[in-house]
């Protein structure tokens, strides 16, 4: 078979593993072109606890994109080739009062629910259903009145939807885990920023024999505080495949995935307790991806 040919036949069967965890990751490399973790979900404050108590967050997204890039970052002409995905996520977060090494012990739990369509090619479907969820737990320290930071360590389970033949996948499929670490500055008049690092280490999808390579990713934004409610700057994340997929024991040359993603973000906090933050972000540098954007909303409340 030739060698396009046959990278373009390997994208239309494998684009099923797009969309896992919590938002329709389909932007990403490894298998099928997909992450586990939906980079950049985070933004202002993602890594700042809040006193002990029961918080809600809803996380949304809609995704799109419609071009493919290689190894070289080369557009693959795959005819047709569309990926559209929305997704609704709800989050749970427990701060404890119990403290460890001085920080406050946290625990949560992510479900979502995605819708998405894949076209590629002469093939087309579209899947709605509750994605893969996530659970962990975290230590976050109060460092001064600015400045916070949060340790912790995140769960993937494959309770997500798939089928080995399917196109469109809300599932991945595997269990994979993902220690992490993050900083935020908080200022209501002053600079906003917030680095979240994480690193994945990915299960082996026993439907195709298949090990996607170990990722890491940094999630952040940056802004400045205005009229004391609002935070106005920019968003994104960098992604980087740093080992090889295997399948069936063998490496997978020439598709370690990379981008690099970047857009307007703001956030408003009503000094009650509940804020919300608006963004979007556009990926460039790509390789091994889908080449796309993504419009990116998140609130947090208090429940308890």
């Amino acid at each position: 078979m030739h060698s396009d040919h046959a990278t373009r036949h390997r994208w239309i069967l494998k684009l099923a593993a797009c969309a896992a965890l919590a938002t329709p990751a389909a932007s990403q490399a490894t298998e099928g072109g997909g992450s586990i973790y939906p980079v950049g979900a985070e933004n202002y404050g993602c890594c700042a606890l809040p006193p002990p108590g029961v918080y809600g967050q809803v996380f949304g997204q809609q995704y799109n994109a419609s071009t493919l890039r290689d190894n070289h970052g080369d557009r693959i002409p795959v005819p047709n080739f569309r990926v559209e995905a929305t997704a609704i996520v709800p989050r749970l977060i427990w701060v404890t009062p119990t403290q460890i090494l001085g920080g406050s012990l946290a625990f949560h739990g992510i479900l979502p629910l995605v819708t998405l369509k894949v076209n590629a090619g002469a093939e087309s479907q579209r899947n709605t259903g509750i994605g893969d969820m996530t659970f962990g737990t975290a230590l976050g320290w109060h460092l001064s009145p600015t400045l916070h930071l949060l340790a912790g360590v995140d769960v993937f389970a494959p309770t997500g939807g798939y089928r080995q033949t399917d196109l469109a996948n809300i599932g991945r499929h595997y269990w994979a885990v993902q220690p992490l670490v993050g900083v935020t500055r908080m200022d209501p008049e002053g600079v906003n920023a917030d680095l979240k690092l994480m690193y994945t280490f990915n299960g082996r999808n026993d439907a195709t024999d298949y090990r996607s390579g170990q990722e890491l990713i940094a999630d952040y934004s940056l802004g400045y505080g205005i009229l004391r409610n609002w935070v106005v700057g920019v968003g994104g994340y960098y992604y980087l495949q740093t080992t090889d997929d295997r399948q069936a024991g063998a490496t997978v040359a020439n598709n370690r995935g990379r981008a690099f993603a970047i857009g307007p973000s703001i956030k408003y906090d009503s000094g009650k307790g509940w804020f919300v933050s608006l963004k979007y972000q556009a990926e460039t540098g790509v390789r091994n991806r889908a080449d796309g954007g993504a419009l990116w909303l998140k609130a947090t409340f208090p429940l308890y």
